[in-house]
């Protein structure tokens, strides 16, 4: 699982904005997943441009680290799982299934979440740089363990052999989704993967996305639609397709190759079907 080369790295470091740690313990986990967070977008967008995804992950290094371009769970948490085992830490993935509206679970390998153990910490942490607006600092794996994390309070709760990642948003406890921390291989969400990207019963195929951490909150870049919360208050506005493009060069770092920049923004900024949740 670790990155090719040192120069792939020091460009990863770069490409996040952050620095090599010194040791691999949690405070300096919290931080490179906090930097990944508000520099790497969560996105779908090869999706609707044709591009298929593939579980490769030389070419997700390609895309995210020099081509500069975000990702969804898959991609995003399999980059930073590589370069996290290149400071010494041990990860591992692990497969989540996504809680629905109703109650229900989707499927295994509906998401791919992260494993780790630092230095300085007894038992695992749950890391995720894959699930949109989610939690931004590493989770322990543990009972009766509460935490802030911006605007929001988030725990983990034991069910069975599996844990569910919770969130509290000042409504209640609400479950995102549940885990086990049986480690997996990569190859096991090939299918699920491709699911995802064809299927047009997957939010992916059904709504662009382009979500990214800020200092202040998010902004997201949903379809047509320019979401901004700071501070926790929520503010949308409807976008023209120049506006599309401006938008993802100078907020997201997102440039498509000349050749294809028209096709790739006709389908971002064309009015889609408002979908329950963007995360994945």
């Amino acid at each position: 699982m670790s990155m090719p080369n040192e120069q792939h790295t020091d460009a990863y470091l770069s490409r996040i904005g952050a620095r090599r740690p010194d040791r691999p313990d949690a405070a300096s986990l919290a931080v490179l997943q906090f930097s990944h967070m508000l520099r790497v977008p969560f996105e779908n967008l090869d999706i609707h441009r044709g591009v298929p995804i593939v579980l490769d992950l030389e070419s997700i290094i390609d895309k995210v680290v020099y081509r500069k371009r975000g990702g969804y769970c898959y991609e995003l948490n399999s980059a930073f799982a590589s370069l996290l085992a290149t400071f010494g830490y041990r990860v591992h993935f692990v497969s989540a299934r996504v809680a629905h509206a109703d109650g229900a679970y989707g499927a295994e390998f509906d998401h791919m979440a992260l494993i780790a153990y630092a230095e300085d910490v007894a038992g695992p942490l749950l890391v995720d740089v894959g699930f949109g607006d989610a939690f931004t600092m590493p989770i322990p794996i543990a009972e009766d363990r509460e935490q802030a994390d911006r605007d929001r309070m988030v725990r983990l709760v034991r069910d069975g052999p599996r844990w569910i990642y919770q969130e509290d948003r000042r409504d209640g406890w609400q479950a995102q989704y549940s885990f086990t921390t049986v480690p997996r291989p990569l190859a096991d969400f090939a299918d699920r993967n491709e699911w995802q990207q064809t299927s047009p019963d997957s939010h992916f195929t059904s709504q662009t996305i382009c979500s990214l951490l800020t200092g202040e909150g998010r902004i997201t870049l949903s379809g047509d639609r320019l979401i901004t919360t700071v501070a926790g208050v929520r503010n949308e506005r409807q976008l023209g397709a120049d506006e599309v493009e401006a938008l993802l060069r100078d907020r997201f770092g997102i440039q498509f190759p000349p050749d294809q920049g028209a096709d790739a923004l006709r389908s971002v900024s064309a009015p889609r079907q408002p979908q329950q949740r963007q995360n994945g």
